[in-house]
């Protein structure tokens, strides 16, 4: 019981003000714009996992992992619905089991001043070669996603190619991580809004991936100061 109560201590520290005002304007809009549009409560209840998911994970906090793992979930429900099936295999098949392997690596390097994780820096080498990683199993995987009949198979491969090196790099607390975010947060919005117009209701999904950029961003200039500030004191 200590432990739980001394880990919630740690999560609920070193917030700013701003921070806790984002992340609850965030939820609410999401929320109250879902309803307006009468969008499913595991919609709603993916959406706002989501938005906190990766605010905590801008912040560099464990929680960010348990509400990654209930986003997956439904989301890998709601992308199948939808045929989007590089996304429903991505979340089902990857993200749910990265919970647990990301939540473990974090939780060994908590720093015990801010109560965040370690931010850090890759070398130019690793970041061209995620480049070409990216590009070319994006080839490939769109190829796969057509002859599936993906409704769109090559923004959907890249939006999963991304996501899965953006996660290995997230577990390896890597600032290099919100580039790609920007990169995926963009393609994904395009996608679910082509979705949206074609008469599917989910704003609360297209509404999940508009904060995700938003915060992707933010959390950009943040991770990129942080390990910067780090490299120069070490």
């Amino acid at each position: 019981m200590e432990k739980i109560k001394g880990w919630i201590r740690s999560e609920t520290t070193g917030w700013k003000h701003w921070e806790v005002g984002w992340l609850l304007f965030a939820c609410i809009m999401i929320t109250g714009i879902s309803i307006y549009w009468k969008d499913s409560w595991m919609g709603i209840i993916s959406a706002v996992s989501g938005v906190a998911c990766v605010v905590c994970t801008g912040k560099g906090k464990l929680s960010a992992y348990l509400f990654g793992l209930v986003n997956c979930i439904l989301y890998a429900i709601i992308s199948y619905h939808a045929a989007l099936y590089g996304e429903t295999m991505l979340n089902a098949l990857y993200y749910v089991p990265m919970q647990f392997v990301g939540f473990h690596v974090w939780r060994k390097h908590i720093d015990d001043e801010t109560k965040e994780v370690e931010k850090r820096h890759m070398a130019w080498k690793g970041r061209i070669l995620l480049l070409l990683v990216i590009a070319a199993a994006t080839c490939l995987y769109g190829i796969l996603l057509q002859w599936l009949g993906d409704a769109m198979p090559f923004v959907d491969a890249f939006t999963t190619v991304s996501s899965v090196v953006a996660m290995i790099i997230s577990v390896k607390m890597l600032a290099e991580q919100w580039w790609i975010w920007v990169a995926v947060d963009v393609f994904s919005i395009y996608m679910w809004w082509c979705n949206f117009v074609s008469g599917q209701d989910n704003m609360a999904t297209l509404l999940m991936w508009v904060v995700y950029l938003g915060n992707a961003v933010i959390m950009l200039v943040k991770w990129e100061r942080e390990a910067a500030n780090k490299n120069r004191l070490s």
